[in-house]
Formats: structure tokens, sequence, C-alpha cells
């Protein structure tokens, strides 16, 4: 069996998490990737196209329209004489609204058959920065496709219920966990020391992108809340402001001014680069993840496969993956008060009590829950079934 992987050039680690369970399920995947993807050349069984090449934001313009033009050049000549049958679109291109209709579309003409995985059922909602064209082509994207994956039942239920979409086109796969990341014998200790920590000071992580939809300012909020109540506590922020969120974050560092947290923040406002990650997992206390909109994500399954336990909000499908006082904690959504409880909670229960047993359990609870040869074997099943 052989299927076409159309990445979009997103989220590396659950492309190489996804490729590795095709794999291990006896199906041959040709990889539509960029330069970050290139590890998935050495994988028997697999072909990597590297047809983005370079995303590097910072490009000149005039590189960025050439760069984007010679891809779907290029995209639109493979799809044109590939004897793959399957096309499985994980992540859209630059222009997603030509790739949900007329794209998609030119796919079809050539006989493939489309599977989509839906991340997230509808972005531009999450973003708020929703539009009648932007739900009209998503509309016709999930109508045109055959077969459509989402990682939990909620999600499901809302593409029967929102875009009465068949229950038998869709298919639930969760999200696996993220275990294509650099992981070294570094301490606990050793991280602390290296981010400049005391080993006894108790640290909160945020990690990722710094984007509106994910609550950041009432995790501010908390934290000054208990620190006026004379709970000390790190808090990590890592990871780069997206594009279009920059008014945001000046809003956050505003926050951070007036309330004189600046001592109990530390800010790492880039990328952060692969062999660099596990520092963060290992010298924080708890992940926290105080989003105001979200089905998914993946930021907890990369916390889950170095044990740190979670805060999250009850938003989504983020509770379907929380088993509350194994794995982390729920709170309400954009509410610093109960963030702030779940916080001053976890801090005194045996899960934070006994981190360092706790976090092998949790390693090992998530890589066979979430693992990626079963996720495979399913998603060989909805190939299997469409041909």
């Amino acid at each position: 069996m052989k299927v076409t992987l159309l990445t979009g050039g997103g989220e590396k680690h659950y492309q190489m998490g996804l490729l590795s369970g095709l794999l291990s399920n006896d199906v041959e995947v040709d990889v539509i990737g960029n330069d970050e993807m290139r590890g998935a050349e050495l994988s028997p069984g697999s072909h990597y196209l590297n047809l983005r090449g370079d995303q590097n934001p910072h490009a000149p313009l005039v590189r960025k329209i050439w760069r984007i033009m010679i891809y779907y050049f290029y995209l639109l000549k493979y799809a044109a004489h590939t004897e793959s049958r399957l096309f499985h679109i994980q992540w859209l291109n630059k222009f997603v609204y030509f790739d949900r209709t007329v794209l998609n579309g030119y796919y079809k003409l050539f006989g493939k058959k489309l599977i989509f995985t839906a991340h997230n059922l509808n972005a531009g909602e999450r973003d708020e920065k929703d539009s009648f064209l932007n739900r009209l082509t998503l509309r016709v994207m999930y109508k045109m496709v055959d077969h459509i994956i989402v990682h939990t039942d909620k999600m499901k239920r809302e593409l029967i219920e929102r875009y009465n979409m068949p229950a038998k086109k869709i298919t639930v796969i969760p999200h696996g966990v993220n275990n294509h990341v650099i992981k070294s014998d570094l301490t606990r200790k050793k991280a602390k020391e290296n981010l400049g920590l005391n080993g006894d000071e108790r640290v909160l992580l945020h990690f990722g992108q710094i984007a509106a939809y994910k609550g950041l300012e009432y995790l501010i909020s908390a934290l000054a809340g208990e620190k006026e109540k004379g709970n000390e506590f790190k808090l990590l922020i890592a990871g780069r402001v997206r594009r279009g969120d920059e008014t945001y974050w000046a809003k956050i560092e505003k926050m951070i001014e007036e309330n004189d947290l600046k001592k109990n923040i530390i800010e790492k406002m880039l990328f952060i680069p692969d062999k660099e990650i596990e520092v963060y997992f290992k010298a924080a206390d708890v992940l926290i993840l105080p989003y105001k909109k979200i089905f998914q994500s993946g930021v907890m399954f990369l916390s889950y496969s170095f044990g740190l336990p979670v805060i999250a909000t009850d938003v989504g499908s983020l509770r379907e993956d929380v088993v509350e006082g194994m794995t982390g904690y729920i709170c309400q959504p954009e509410s610093e008060g109960d963030l702030s409880r779940k916080i001053a909670e976890y801090f005194k229960s045996d899960l934070y009590l006994d981190l360092e047993g706790r976090r092998q359990k949790i390693m090992e609870w998530a890589s066979e829950k979430y693992s990626w040869k079963k996720i495979g074997k399913t998603t060989r099943e909805v190939y299997e079934s469409l041909l």
C-alpha cells in the first residue's frame, strides 16, 4: 500500500511520529516536506520529497514569492504523475482557500482519494479571524474529501452537528505522544542550573508559540495573585511570538511590568530548536495550558513524553487527555482564580511531591495509550477502506 503524506511543512514532530507508525504497518509513504523534515529520508519505506524547501519567515519578500510559486509548481507536477492513489492531507499550504477548493479539486481530477486530518475544525474561529469565506471553503473541503480524521469524540460530534458530515466519513484517531524530540541523560537539577534556576524553586512552564487564543494573560494574573499571597513561583515562557500577535504580546509585557513580575519570569522569546527542548521540560515542575479556545494541543503530548504533568483549561477536548491526579489537573477557562487554585492544589498533591517517581509512570502511560504503532494501524485501516 502506498500513500502520499502532504505535510504542508507543519508540525514536524507529529509528521515524523505518524510516518513511523505507518511504516511499522507496512505502508509505503511519499512524504512531501520541507527542510526541517529531512530526517524522513532516513526511514526505510519512505520517499522524501523536499518540495517545500526553506520556510524561513525572515526571508525577503521576493524570495518568499518565488519559493511558494516553485513549490506549487512541483506539487501540481507530482500529483499529475505519481502512482499513489491516496493523498493524506495533514496541513494546508500557504493559500488555504485555494488549497481547500481548487487544489483538492485538482487532486480529484487525477482520481486521488483524499484523507484530511482536522487537527482543528476551524482554526479561524479559534484565532478570532473567522469569516464567511473561511467557513464556506471549510465546508467545501469537508464535503470534497473522502474521509476525515479527528483526534477526539467531541470533534467528531461537532463535525456531524455543525458541518452535517455523515458519521461513517469520520474516524477518531488520537494524537500520538511526541517521541521524536532529542533526549539525553540531562538531570532535573542540571536543567534548572542551565536556566539559572535554584533547585528548590517551583517552576511553571508555558511552551510554544505565543498567540492570543492560548490565554497567557490568565496565567500572568494567576501568578500575580499567588505572589500577593506570598507564594513564589518561577514562570518559564519559551517560544516565539506568532506573526500577527505582536500587540497581544505587548499587552502581556505590560501586565508583567505592572504586577512587578520581572524577577518571577524567564522569557525565551524565540524558536526553541529540538536539541534545547528537553531542558525546559526537565527544569519545569508542571506545564500550564491556559487556552481560551482549542480542540487539541500537541504541547500536551510533548509534555507527557517527558513525564511532565499538565494543568489545562476545560476547552475543546483537553479534558479527554488529562487524568486528574495522575497526569495533571483541569481548570475553568478564562479564570485566573480557578487556575490559581489548581496550581496551589497541584503543588500540595502527591503528583508533585513524588514528581520524579511519577514522571516515569506518565511516560509509560502515554507511550502505551498514544502509541504511534497503534495510530499507524488504525490509519492504515482507513486507507484500506477507501481503496
